[in-house]
């Protein structure tokens, strides 16, 4: 039996937005090792809409607060695809986060996080791009395209390997998974419905580089 606490850093697909069962892929993850024996801790530190460069700011303190130095503890990483987004708002017209500055925000987190214990990092996810852009807020509207989220996800598994953090592809099995298509229809075309944070989370628990958090 292993005994963790981890801590899940990223955005509104990490704190299961859409999800009717409001649990996400952090609890369901989480719900399957506890089902094995594993004494499992999550905290779900997504927030709806952030950026790498938002996150920043907050992930640090919040990871600390949580993940004692005392205890086994790892931290994964859920960030990108709002960076990809192109923005159009009062104070911007264009991409939220450049690649280049994103690859260097998230790769100094990555860094950080790894005196905390064991870093992985989870890709972006595919989205159904004639339900976009989106529109949350009065004035602000999110574009999210398959063909720049593609992009950022190659470079984002660039950089895991050479910073030799686990880096978990979804993009490209679920572009191909019908059943991930029906879940973004059911839901907003970006968060999939609870049916689609099964397939992540399925995804996440044959993930290697998850099991070896699980390793005694």
């Amino acid at each position: 039996m292993v005994q963790i606490r981890i801590g899940f850093v990223g955005d509104s697909i990490t704190h299961g937005t859409g999800d009717e069962t409001l649990l996400g892929w952090t609890y369901r993850a989480g719900q399957a090792e506890v089902a094995r024996g594993h004494d499992v801790t999550v905290y779900n530190l997504g927030i709806r809409a952030d950026t790498s460069e938002l996150a920043e700011g907050r992930w640090e303190a919040e990871c600390q607060a949580r993940l004692a130095p005392d205890f086994n503890c790892a931290t994964v990483f859920a960030l990108g695809i709002n960076d990809s987004a192109y923005e159009k708002s009062a104070t911007l017209d264009g991409r939220r986060v450049g690649l280049d500055r994103s690859l260097r925000i998230i790769s100094g987190m990555l860094t950080k996080a790894m005196d905390i214990g064991p870093v992985l990092w989870v890709g972006p996810t595919p989205v159904i791009e004639d339900m976009m852009p989106l529109s949350r807020v009065p004035g602000v509207s999110y574009d999210f395209r398959n063909e720049t989220i593609e992009v950022y996800n190659r470079a984002y598994k660039d950089r895991a390997a050479e910073l030799d953090v686990p880096y978990l592809d979804l993009f490209t099995p679920l572009g191909t998974d019908p059943s991930w298509e029906t879940a973004l229809r059911n839901s907003d075309g970006l968060h999939p419905n609870a049916a689609g944070y099964d397939i992540m989370a399925a995804h996440i628990d044959n993930w290697q580089g998850w099991r070896a958090l699980f390793e005694e």
